[in-house]
């Protein structure tokens, strides 16, 4: 029977932890005996408050190197019992820094093979976030919040110190864990489950993602376009209808746009979800209409004519004067779902976005003609709801009052 070892390497924040649960659902769902071993989990039973000391990671200090080293092994040896008990893809989850360390997986591993996958990330914003997130760890529970972040922090600055690139390794992937993209690869080609690594980690993985658009503005009563209008009654009515329909599910992460009506209609839900972390990113901001902006379309119709004939004859590529055109959007709101998905590690998440900006969206998880982008129906009371893994698709658009689905 084919056996086979996944080894993450990375820096903390990264993103590994969430690629080796990726990896291990994915390849669950393809009928293969997955399992995650994760380092962490072994330092905690063993060592505990004493692996909260960021000198226990410092490569100078002799007993934290020694007592890292039998963290390695004790990890390693439930490895070897799983895979010999008829497991077939073992996933080591720890950080793997060193070309000595992967040298010592490698010769303790030698009865199966070992592939390395290891995680990228320089996403200035990802990693400030993640790294402020580690101070919600359990082990950090006794400590203030700024005490937890330098706790971190200094731990991170020790494993910089001992980071080398993977490169003399025999089996090794090289992945942009933001973007879902395989940058470099030495493969396994000889394992049967490789072809189905790589699709796992080129491919979108997301188990509940809600789409929502803003509630109604008096700019839309009004057909003004873009600005940074309030919500009307009606569109804090909406909001309070969605959180109630979403009241019920287990949201992690609230992500809006910069615009004052993306932040009001996500503030019930909020209230409704305490524990959830919330962000705005400038890329989910609404279409900017440039000299447009906050005109009535009537009012460009009549002044600006040659407006209204570019955007009836190509209304993807046309941009405003001074503005963007769907076609401008594309980078940008791909940028913001992956900084989303990236902070979500897998967990459901709602962007509540606005219609120019849920159109571009959609089109990222649907196979769309751009010249077709422009008229997706997004209305202000339902929502979309989007699910894909290796085995299971969905995209539903759901009402916030009656709960009625409209599969896509």
């Amino acid at each position: 029977m084919h056996k086979l070892c996944i080894a993450m390497v990375g820096l903390p924040a990264r993103g590994k932890s969430t690629l080796a649960r990726r990896l291990g659902e994915g390849l669950a769902a393809e009928g293969i005996k997955a399992e995650i071993f994760n380092n962490g989990d072994v330092r905690r039973n063993l060592f505990d408050a004493e692996s909260t000391d960021p000198d226990f990671y410092n490569p100078e200090n002799a007993f934290g190197r020694e007592a890292r080293e039998l963290i390695c092994r004790r990890n390693m040896a439930l490895v070897r019992e799983w895979l010999n008990g008829g497991g077939e893809v073992a996933i080591l989850d720890a950080a793997n820094v060193s070309p000595s360390r992967r040298a010592m997986i490698e010769q303790n591993l030698r009865d199966w093979p070992v592939l390395f996958v290891e995680c990228l990330n320089e996403d200035r914003l990802l990693l400030d976030a993640s790294i402020r997130r580690k101070a919600d760890l359990p082990e950090y529970a006794t400590f203030t919040r700024e005490a937890a972040l330098e706790n971190f922090l200094t731990r991170v600055a020790h494993y910089e110190r001992a980071y080398r690139p993977l490169d003399r390794e025999k089996f090794w992937l090289r992945v942009d864990s933001t973007a879902n993209r395989i940058l470099e690869e030495r493969p396994c080609e000889s394992s049967p489950y490789y072809p189905a690594i790589r699709e796992i980690l080129v491919n979108f993985w997301i188990k509940s993602l809600f789409l929502v658009r803003h509630g109604q503005t008096e700019f839309n009563i009004q057909g003004r376009i873009g600005g940074d209008p309030m919500l009307t009654a009606k569109g804090r009515e909406q909001a309070g209808y969605l959180a109630r329909r979403l009241g019920g599910e287990n949201i992690a992460w609230v992500f809006t746009s910069t615009r004052l009506r993306s932040h009001e209609t996500a503030a019930p839900l909020l209230a409704r979800k305490p524990g959830a972390h919330t962000m705005a990113f400038p890329e989910l901001d609404e279409l900017w209409a440039g000299d447009c902006e906050g005109m009535r379309y009537s009012e460009i119709r009549e002044n600006m004519p040659e407006v209204t004939a570019g955007r009836n004859a190509d209304k993807y590529n046309y941009a405003y004067p001074g503005g963007e055109s769907y076609a401008m959007l594309r980078n940008r709101v791909r940028q913001g779902l992956r900084r989303a998905l990236f902070l979500a590690a897998g967990a459901p998440l709602v962007i509540v976005g606005h219609q120019a900006i849920n159109r571009v969206l959609l089109t990222l998880f649907l196979r769309c003609r751009n010249e077709d982008v422009p008229y997706i129906y997004i209305p202000q009371n339902q929502y979309y709801h989007i699910s894909m893994t290796a085995h299971r698709k969905i995209f539903e658009r759901v009402s916030y009052e009656t709960g009625f689905q409209a599969e896509i």
